[in-house]
């Protein structure tokens, strides 16, 4: 094929992104970067690695299992042959996946990259009514589902007339597990011929309305985000193993736990839920050298570090939140080790503000990513003078694009990403977190909507109206609050407190279930009716 023509058969994904004018700027000469026209990210990150010393080495690794990447490779031979010539899929159809983090949710979505499908990852715990968005928005036609959560998932294809396949992995064989149709396969299957521009992942944000974002990343990205923070920063090499929280689904865990090992042949430790002291057991037990989590369980870790030998650790990187110095400090104190902080975002898909800890600043997240450029502005796009506070503009050799969605022009101005977050810069180039300029409250790392939560305990018997914010908190960062006015009739207790909690997690993801929640006779409202949110943060109830 000739040039950067593109592979796709089924061009949905392209025909749907934004005019290329409202694109931001994407320069990777700028940073290096030089892929040619014709790349395929799986290629890249496991293929290359089959005729070297890496291929008998450890790629992914379990308490129960180690693959090598000669082993991983055969098996995202099969996946990939089942979806092609099982499941007749043709090269640009998009794929939900949906499994926490193990080693067939990583097969399969090498697998559907490898194909030239549009990987679709999606979080675990969400409920059916959110995954029917996610497959009504990028109109999915197949998703492979880990079998403990298919019940959302087989709710929600009823409800979705595009979704015609679904397979299942992990439990029982049957006529629509992968195991089986996997099982005479070969263990050589050839990679679709894609172009550096072709479409390879849809990664969903929520936005503050709640309606989540489709941001489309090309296969050059995947390979972008594993060639600048990392190399840059976490310096890491092929005897390294990682290991994190944060789930595939996020941009933050696809880098972090599976494709920036991959990248230089090193090992991943994947773990499917785990808490603080969990985690650090399996640093302990596999040597773990590279973690990637949040500032919540990094400060839950420093109390705990002292019972485990964490002598293999050599880098920490936190993003998805604010980094407290308190954290930085407990940490360092009980490990010796200076966390990496960093801020990315789904639209840029990885990190691009971060420093090595020989470079960093106290109280700043760190100087730009090489292949970046960021810069403080006004609403008017004017650069601020040093140590004001402005909006955050961004770009580099990745950025935001949009499926189908309006809201790409509130993000890309002048060809600059504008992330949502304020910041100021000092004369030396050092970034520093002031707080988000809109109403995403960011809970544990998660980013949570807050109209989302308000709909959902507007749909509770009892409510008559609500308003969701986000409130400090030293664990989390912040937890969502309700401030919640109840129908005649309905008492504000306790036991109200957890009728909201239970019907909230029981109809959107359980971490959006609001923590908090405070009875008020009214809200505060503008003449005109509109909620004026900013006065929540002031009741006193």
């Amino acid at each position: 094929m000739p040039g950067n023509a593109s592979a796709h058969v089924d061009t949905f994904t392209r025909d749907h992104l934004p005019a290329p004018e409202l694109w931001p700027v994407l320069d990777l000469a700028a940073a290096g970067l030089n892929y040619g026209p014709r790349v395929n990210a799986t290629v890249e990150l496991l293929d290359k690695h089959l005729g070297d010393a890496q291929a008998d080495r450890p790629a992914i690794l379990t308490d129960e299992a180690s693959l090598s990447y000669r082993q991983l490779a055969a098996q995202v031979a099969r996946i990939s042959a089942v979806l092609i010539d099982d499941m007749k899929l043709v090269p640009g159809n998009r794929v939900l996946l949906r499994a926490a983090n193990n080693p067939m949710m990583a097969a399969c979505t090498l697998a559907v990259m490898r194909c030239g499908l549009v990987a679709v990852p999606t979080m675990p715990l969400l409920r059916a009514g959110e995954l029917q968005v996610v497959i009504d928005k990028a109109r999915i036609s197949a998703a492979l589902c880990d079998h403990r959560l298919l019940a959302e998932m087989n709710t929600a294809a009823q409800a979705c007339p595009t979704l015609t396949q679904v397979l299942h992995f992990g439990g029982p064989e049957d006529d629509t597990s992968l195991e089986r149709l996997c099982r005479d396969r070969s263990e050589s299957f050839a990679p679709c011929d894609t172009a550096a521009d072709d479409p390879a992942l849809i990664a969903f944000t929520s936005g503050t309305t709640g309606k989540p974002k489709g941001t489309v990343h090309f296969h050059r990205d995947i390979l972008a985000m594993c060639d600048l923070f990392p190399r840059h920063v976490l310096k890491p090499v092929s005897t390294d193993i990682f290991t994190g929280t944060p789930p595939l689904a996020f941009s933050f865990g696809l880098g972090g736990v599976l494709c920036f090992p991959m990248r230089v042949g090193a090992a991943t430790l994947l773990i499917e839920k785990t808490d603080p002291a969990g985690l650090l057991a399996a640093i302990d037990r596999h040597q773990v050298t590279t973690c990637f989590t949040a500032p919540t369980f990094y400060r839950q870790m420093a109390a705990a570090a002292s019972q485990f030998k964490l002598n293999s650790l050599k880098a920490c990187v936190s993003a998805g939140e604010a980094l407290p110095v308190a954290t930085r400090d407990a940490f360092k104190k009980a490990t010796g080790l200076d966390i990496i902080d960093g801020i990315g975002a789904t639209e840029m898909i990885h990190i691009f503000i971060s420093s090595p800890p020989e470079q960093a600043r106290r109280g700043t997240i760190g100087k730009v990513v090489p292949g970046y450029e960021a810069r403080v502005v006004d609403d008017e796009m004017n650069t601020l003078p040093c140590g004001e506070i402005g909006r955050l503009a961004v770009r580099g050799p990745t950025g935001c694009r949009y499926l189908d969605d309006e809201r790409q022009t509130n993000y890309v101005r002048d060809g600059w990403n504008l992330t949502g977050d304020t910041f100021s810069m000092d004369a030396d180039g050092y970034f520093t977190y002031q707080a988000r300029s809109d109403d995403m409250i960011i809970s544990a790392g998660y980013n949570i909507a807050g109209p989302e939560v308000e709909d959902a305990l507007l749909a509770h018997e009892a409510v008559a109206e609500c308003g969701v914010i986000g409130i400090s908190d030293e664990e989390r960062g912040q937890i969502v609050k309700a401030i919640v006015v109840l129908k005649p009739g309905h008492a504000g207790d306790e036991a109200m407190v957890r009728s909201l909690q239970d019907w909230t997690k029981a109809r959107i993801a359980p971490y959006k279930y609001p923590r908090a929640i405070a009875f008020v006779d009214q809200l505060p409202r503008t003449e005109t009716g509109k909620l004026q949110r900013f006065k929540l943060r002031t009741l006193q109830a």
